[in-house]
């Protein structure tokens, strides 16, 4: 029960068990985009695992990147790294704010497909706000409002 935890129990929670895709993604900006990955397992008192960021990295198209700082970056290549940084931990439940509104058709597809295949793995559900075309006519559930 959320409502009974104590503010930091909540934190934890959310840290460990929620996975939060922004529209526009928020890094540490002096840290490496490697690290900002990481970070997410830090955050969560997980620890770090450098080896499941590269494997993101790599499934997103970003691993060349990984050394760079964040603003170094395309905002398509950030909304990738967010992407990987919401699925760092393995959570319960992936929340997704327009995860495809940067990217092309190509990294839509990578994005779509490891998110899904991702929520499948960890048994996890899966949300996404969207008015994205190419993402609608991928998704089996809709609600429209």
């Amino acid at each position: 029960d959320l409502s009974r935890m104590t503010v930091p129990a909540t934190v934890a929670f959310r840290a460990q068990n929620v996975g939060i895709v922004y529209q526009r993604p928020h890094f540490v900006h002096s840290l490496s985009v490697l690290d900002n990955l990481v970070l997410a397992n830090y955050l969560a008192g997980l620890k770090p695992d450098a080896t499941r960021a590269r494997q993101l990295a790599e499934r997103l198209g970003f691993s060349e990147h990984l050394p760079k700082k964040t603003t170094e970056l395309s905002l398509g290549e950030q909304q990738r790294v967010g992407i990987a940084r919401a699925l760092m931990n393995r959570a319960r439940v992936l929340l997704a704010d327009e995860p495809t509104s940067n990217l092309d058709d190509d990294n839509c597809d990578r994005v779509v497909d490891l998110l899904t295949q991702q929520a499948h793995e960890a048994q996890a559900s899966l949300v996404i706000v969207t008015h994205d075309q190419r993402l609608k006519d991928r998704v089996k559930k809709q609600i429209s409002i």
